[in-house]
C-alpha cells in the first residue's frame, strides 16, 4: 500500500508562522498530487514583487533568502526533504538527515512559473525517489517581502521565539484518513 495515503493533498497556508490568521488574499495554497513515480506540486501563491535571485531560473542555493514557498516532506527518524518554488522559476531542493542536516542538495526537479500582477502560479514534479519513503508529517511555508517587510507564514504554525520551520517535531502527522 502507499504509505503516501491520499493521491491529493490540498496545503492552505493561511498562518503567519506562529499561528495568527491572515486575510484571504494572503493565502498560498499547494495541491500535491502523488503518483507511483512522482509528486507534482501545484502552487498558486500571492506574488509580492520581491527582487528575483541572480540568474534565470533553476536550482539556486539559498532561495529561502527570497520570496518563496516550501514544502517540508518528514519520514521516519527526521529524514525530510525540503522544497523550495519561487516566481521567477527557481527552486531549490534539499535532502536532510536530522535537523538542519543537509545531505544532497539541489537535487533535480522539474518547474515552471507564471506570474501575473497580484498572484503567481506554478507546477513542480519531482521522482518519488528523492522522497521520505514513508510520510510522516508535512509542512509548508509561504515567506515574502524584503527587510523590515519580511512575512513567514505557515501551513500548521510553529511557535517559538522566531520563525523556525526546521521544528519538525511541531509539524501535524499525516494520517490515514487524509484521503
Amino acid at each position: 500500500s502507499d504509505s503516501y495515503g491520499a493521491e491529493l493533498m490540498e496545503l492552505r497556508i493561511q498562518h503567519t508562522w506562529d499561528g495568527v490568521l491572515l486575510e484571504e488574499s494572503e493565502h498560498a495554497v499547494l495541491r500535491l498530487t502523488w503518483s507511483p513515480e512522482a509528486l507534482e506540486i501545484a502552487v498558486d501563491a500571492p506574488f509580492a514583487g520581491d527582487p528575483a535571485p541572480p540568474g534565470d531560473g533553476g536550482a539556486t542555493w539559498q532561495l529561502w533568502d527570497y520570496e518563496v514557498v516550501e514544502l517540508f516532506l518528514v519520514g521516519r527518524e527526521e529524514r525530510y526533504t525540503e522544497i523550495e518554488l519561487g516566481p521567477h522559476g527557481h527552486h531549490l531542493v534539499l535532502r536532510l538527515e536530522g535537523c538542519r542536516n543537509v545531505v544532497e542538495r539541489e537535487i533535480p526537479i522539474r518547474f515552471a512559473a507564471t506570474r501575473q500582477e497580484e498572484r503567481w502560479r506554478g507546477v513542480a514534479v519531482i521522482s518519488r525517489e528523492h522522497l521520505p519513503e514513508e510520510l510522516q508529517q508535512i509542512n509548508a511555508y509561504a515567506i515574502r517581502g524584503t527587510e523590515s517587510n519580511r512575512r513567514f507564514m505557515a501551513w500548521s504554525p510553529v511557535p517559538g521565539d522566531a520563525p523556525d520551520f526546521h521544528r519538525i517535531g511541531l509539524f501535524p502527522t499525516v494520517q490515514e484518513g487524509q484521503r
